[in-house]
């Protein structure tokens, strides 16, 4: 992981632009991409426990960097947390990766996990390797879930706030089926859509493979959200109970973006990460 540019400094936090290599090994080779992000780093000497962010959608088209998280990277860094906002692959000033349609979020996935890599191995930046989180949000807790699936172990403690379903083929009815932008999802035109081929849709789900998470997992959900149905919430968090995840649901009066509710969501995270990660 490389610092660039300083983005703001605060009495709390200093917070730079950095880049880092997500680098995998797939069924077509080795992959590498240059990925973006920004970082909030908090003052004095550390080591300093860390949370990885995961952003829900924004269209590539106009993302910038560090978009869609910045109350919480804020949030946390203010509380004595490393905040490291991963861009992902295909946005702001990142690699693209010319098969991501057809991945089904997984490379956002893999640019978590190499996001928690990069900050480890990092010299410029003091983390303590012991007491680090995900943090995600909507599609982002997707992204967040996969990745604690294909890396039990990585991370101490994960949090996935107003997240799509851990069935793809909710997702899919939910965004991409009545959407006339995505009338020719790539995803369903090569391997069909989920009533089409049910198999591949549920194996491509977080769902059946939710029993390889080692980490607690809150999950935090508002009442009246209206993008990401409140009904996928409690399944999803019955199936990790069932899978033997540690894992608590929490609901606020809120809807999709959390106004209202914000601070009050924070603090239980807040301190949900300290109890998970033996505090600050």
């Amino acid at each position: 992981m490389r610092l660039a540019a300083v983005r703001e400094q605060t009495p709390e936090y200093t917070s730079y632009d950095m880049t880092y290599r997500s680098r995998s090994t797939t069924n077509r080779g080795n992959e590498a991409y240059t990925i973006t992000g920004v970082i909030n780093v908090p003052r004095g000497p550390g080591p300093f426990p860390a949370v990885v962010l995961a952003h829900g959608y924004i269209d590539p088209g106009v993302y910038v960097r560090g978009q869609g998280m910045t109350r919480e990277r804020g949030y946390l860094a203010a509380r004595g947390y490393i905040a490291m906002h991963v861009d992902y692959r295909n946005h702001a000033e990142a690699d693209d990766d010319p098969r991501l349609a057809v991945r089904m979020e997984l490379g956002y996935s893999a640019d978590v996990i190499n996001a928690v890599k990069a900050l480890r191995n990092s010299r410029d930046v003091p983390v303590d390797d012991d007491r680090v989180a995900m943090f995600g949000r909507s599609m982002g807790g997707g992204v967040v879930l996969k990745a604690l699936i294909a890396e039990p172990g990585l991370v101490q403690a994960a949090t996935t706030w107003a997240s799509v379903s851990s069935l793809e083929a909710q997702n899919y009815d939910q965004f991409e089926r009545n959407d006339p932008e995505d009338s020719d999802d790539p995803v369903a035109r090569r391997y069909g859509a989920p009533e089409e081929n049910p198999a591949f849709w549920r194996a491509n789900s977080s769902r059946p493979y939710l029993d390889r998470i080692t980490e607690p997992v809150l999950v935090v959900h508002g009442r009246v959200d209206d993008t990401c149905p409140p009904r996928w919430a409690p399944a999803t968090q019955s199936a990790l109970t069932r899978a033997g995840v540690d894992s608590t649901l929490q609901w606020y009066d809120d809807g999709h973006a959390f106004g209202p509710a914000f601070n009050a969501a924070m603090a239980r995270t807040v301190r949900f990460f300290d109890a998970r990660l033996g505090g600050q």
